[in-house]
């Protein structure tokens, strides 16, 4: 009974962990530079703050979706996805109306003005989370609901909740939501519709750890956990990379649920993670000669991206060499890899002796893909932790409703009723 009433806690403090890292990286989600996150938050991120505009170093105007919109009227699916946001996007049903002409100098991609240059999350108040959190809940309330995991009820919800106004605040819509719709477009089946990583390098990223590891929990084992994960993300990710982060992460949040000690099992957890040899201060030294990463040819990105050192990751000796600003800013990128994001995160935790609060400012103020980094840290940090500060849920714009979600869903993984 009392390793159950444990494991029931600690979910729960995983995902509120979870939530919490979202929200706090959220102002500073794609700021590639430390020193405009110094600027814009008075010397940095210290709680919940709100989008501010502009966005210094916003690329996401013009970023494309592009449905078959013949085809998806002619068999009665539906394709906008954007909604109120349509305006940030070149679409196929919408013309974009703001130039952009000018280039970032820290990722080299095309930008707007800066008085044009609207941050991904434009909107979102302090303590709000991201679309990415709540398709999170979407696949907690469709276990939930049904009493257990179906593959085609959580796809059910998941383009019910994107194709109808109003439901979603968030004008950032990542790739692989773009991609999937515009395959599901032109009438592939829905079970199919995910992009692989290799037609697209973006689909590998720590967006599709989120969803897989939070499932894996319904499972009575790391083992059967690692299946129901790599599964759940093949429905809208197919990356290889993706893949070997969860053969990572899933072990390791399960022992920590468990009740294992957070930072000796995260280092025994990390040898068999494998650095990039290509450093993150070179990888965005090309992207910016190559006036962003899309004009990089595919052979050339994966060699990028799947170059791997054949030393085991050992933190004990990365924390002796790195600080928390040279970690993630010259050894590892802060985009939204996970050959450089999950090392970064296993690093953060250790680094701050798995202090929830500690590690998920750490993380925001590191910038890039600081969102999607924080939800996979804040779950690990929060599944290695007896309590979560009351002030860090209770700042979460929707914290009722998450206490309820959180509690049910974390019941049923307890169970392992849903599996």
């Amino acid at each position: 009974m009392r390793d159950s009433k444990q494991r029931l806690k600690r979910i729960q403090n995983a995902l509120w962990g979870l939530f919490i890292g979202d929200a706090l990286a959220m102002p500073v989600h794609w700021y590639y530079n430390p020193n405009n996150i110094k600027k814009d938050f008075n010397g940095g991120i210290t709680t919940y703050e709100a989008a501010r505009h502009p966005h210094p170093e916003s690329f996401m105007v013009g970023m494309g979706y592009h449905p078959d919109v013949e085809t998806a009227r002619r068999i009665k699916r539906p394709f906008d996805i954007l909604h109120e946001h349509v305006r940030f996007y070149s679409t196929s049903y919408h013309r974009l109306d703001i130039d952009r002409s000018e280039r970032d100098t820290e990722h080299g991609n095309p930008t707007p003005s800066v008085d044009e240059r609207y941050h991904y999350h434009h909107g979102l108040l302090s303590g709000e989370n991201t679309l990415g959190a709540h398709l999170l809940r979407v696949l907690m309330r469709s276990v939930v609901s049904t009493g257990q995991y179906d593959q085609m009820g959580f796809i059910g919800a998941f383009i019910n909740y994107l194709t109808t106004p109003g439901f979603n605040r968030d004008p950032y819509t990542e790739i692989y939501i773009r991609r999937w719709f515009e395959q599901y477009t032109q009438g592939m089946p829905p079970h199919a519709c995910a992009e692989i990583q290799r037609n697209s390098w973006s689909i590998g990223s720590h967006g599709g750890l989120i969803r897989p590891l939070v499932i894996s929990l319904l499972a009575g084992s790391p083992y059967q956990g690692i299946g129901l994960a790599i599964e759940h993300q093949n429905l809208t990710h197919r990356s290889e990379n993706n893949v070997a982060a969860l053969s990572v992460l899933v072990p390791l949040l399960h022992e920590l649920v468990s009740g294992a000690d957070g930072e000796q099992t995260t280092i025994a957890h990390a040898r068999q993670i494998r650095l990039p040899i290509v450093t993150g201060s070179n990888l965005f030294t090309r992207y910016r000669q190559a006036n962003g990463p899309g004009n990089i040819p595919n052979e050339e990105m994966w060699q990028l991206h799947t170059r791997l050192d054949d030393v085991p990751m050992d933190i004990p000796q990365l924390l002796n060499t790195f600080n928390q600003e040279t970690m993630p800013h010259d050894r590892l990128a802060t985009a939204c890899y996970p050959e450089h994001g999950l090392p970064m995160m296993l690093y953060l935790a250790v680094q701050k002796r798995f202090d929830l609060e500690s590690a998920l400012l750490a993380n925001a103020n590191a910038g890039g893909d600081n969102v999607h980094r924080g939800m996979v840290l804040g779950l690990l940090v929060g599944a290695a932790s007896e309590e979560v500060p009351t002030m860090l849920k209770t700042g979460l714009v929707d914290h009722a409703e998450l206490a309820t979600e959180i509690e049910a869903f974390s019941e049923m993984a307890v169970t392992s009723a849903a599996f």
